[in-house]
């Protein structure tokens, strides 16, 4: 029986989300929880995640699935529950979860729900949407905003910005922007990119893509900042990504500055042939 996980996590203390047998990391934090929680119903479940995040980056918006055994959802309920139903139990997850992670955990379970047939958390997605927050000489300084937000020394041209990562867009092989690995894809299909100045005089970057590959949102960041800053044409930066090399142009930016905020899937009857359609190698038309 497979239950979705939305979750929400402040990255600085986790050396990212997939666990590691040495490190503290969201997945060996999660899968600990459960493993308590069902120690009496073993084995204990194990978590897929829609985009596993690097180490300090965080998310407001992270969604994961995990399958329980009739016996492990059976195990949520209390002598007083009325509904006993798979959906009612399934609903009792996440506060299970957060009683064991405690009121001051830097992650937190926001809902658990019974998932529809042919969902999967990752391969079903449609589309990962991030933020990147940075601040430059002319954000005032808010020590509250450290530990999620990049400071740049310098002021930077946010309408520059925003028409240099406009044109970006579109399905691409993005090889420039992304950490090699071997047998991976870096053709991605970017259908958001954008920058804004909030209110606070915050520089935040908007991002929505089918899927990133490793360091991309990142290094997309750091290209935009060198063209904010003088130092990167809007013209050159799309010279760079269509020489799929990568490059000393433009500095990848830190992690602390990104948040995972929102995954996008389609309609339940369309759920299990995204699924397929995603765990094929992407080509190029």
């Amino acid at each position: 029986m497979r239950v979705r996980l939305d979750i929400a996590y402040e990255g600085t203390d986790f050396s990212g989300w997939a666990r590691q047998p040495t490190l503290r990391t969201v997945q060996g934090v999660l899968e600990s929880v459960l493993a308590t929680l069902f120690r009496r119903h073993e084995p204990a479940p194990l978590l897929t995640v829609a985009g596993r995040t690097d180490a300090g980056v965080h998310a407001s918006g992270q969604v994961a699935h995990v399958d329980l055994t009739a016996d492990q959802l059976g195990s949520l309920r209390r002598r007083h529950d009325v509904d006993a139903s798979p959906d009612a139990l399934a609903s009792k997850l996440a506060a299970r979860m957060n009683g064991v992670l405690g009121a001051d955990s830097d992650v937190v379970v926001l809902g658990s729900t019974m998932a529809p047939a042919g969902f999967d958390a990752r391969f079903s997605a449609v589309w990962r949407r991030y933020e990147f927050r940075v601040a430059d000489a002319d954000t005032p300084r808010d020590p509250l905003e450290r530990r999620r937000t990049v400071r740049h020394p310098t002021r930077l041209d946010v309408d520059a910005m925003d028409s240099a990562a406009r044109a970006l867009l579109g399905l691409h092989d993005y090889a420039t922007f992304c950490k090699p690995r071997e047998g991976a894809t870096t053709i991605r299909t970017l259908q958001e990119y954008g920058w804004l100045r909030d209110d606070r005089g915050v520089l935040i970057a908007r991002l929505q893509a089918d899927a990133f590959c490793h360091s991309m949102v990142r290094a997309l960041v750091g290209a935009a900042v060198a063209v904010g800053d003088g130092s990167l044409t809007g013209e050159r930066l799309v010279e760079l990504r269509d020489d799929r090399m990568r490059t000393s142009a433009f500095l990848v930016m830190p992690a602390k500055g990104l948040t995972l905020t929102e995954v996008g899937y389609p309609a339940a009857d369309e759920l299990a042939r995204r699924a397929e359609q995603t765990r094929a190698r992407r080509e190029l038309d």
